[in-house]
């Protein structure tokens, strides 16, 4: 079902130094901040030749990833997005096996455009996933 890993996201008290610290140390390719409203988020991608990292700010106060950043005042990784063929039949081959997918089950559109899903942490060993339709 899996497909290849498309994002890690990392959380970030301030998105303009940690895309500075990217770009500027790293040497890495960094996109323009992207404001996600539907998701509470603004996004910065690094470009890596093999995947990409996924700089996350809090967007606006009901942001999830403020309530993140409260328990992980530095910063710290968010989840790992996976790629899969089809998001529905994922969804229903997971929830079939008792997994829990988060905000009610049905995808929204993410960051590149395509429906996403996320899972509950508790039943992945304590790492937030999140699906996208290849």
């Amino acid at each position: 079902m899996l497909g290849r890993v498309n994002h890690i996201a990392i959380a970030v008290p301030d998105l303009a130094a940690a895309t500075a610290a990217y770009r500027d140390s790293l040497g890495a390719a960094v996109s323009q901040p992207q404001p996600l409203p539907e998701h509470g988020v603004t996004v910065v991608f690094v470009e890596l030749p093999n995947t990409k990292i996924e700089l996350l700010q809090p967007l606006g106060q009901d942001s999830p990833i403020e309530a993140f950043l409260e328990k992980n005042p530095s910063g710290g990784m968010h989840h790992i997005c996976y790629e899969v063929d089809d998001i529905i039949l994922a969804r229903d081959r997971l929830l079939a096996a008792g997994s829990r997918v988060l905000g009610g089950g049905e995808p929204k559109t993410g960051a590149h455009g395509k429906p996403v899903l996320f899972l509950h942490p508790k039943d992945f060993f304590g790492t937030l996933i999140e699906l996208e339709q290849a």
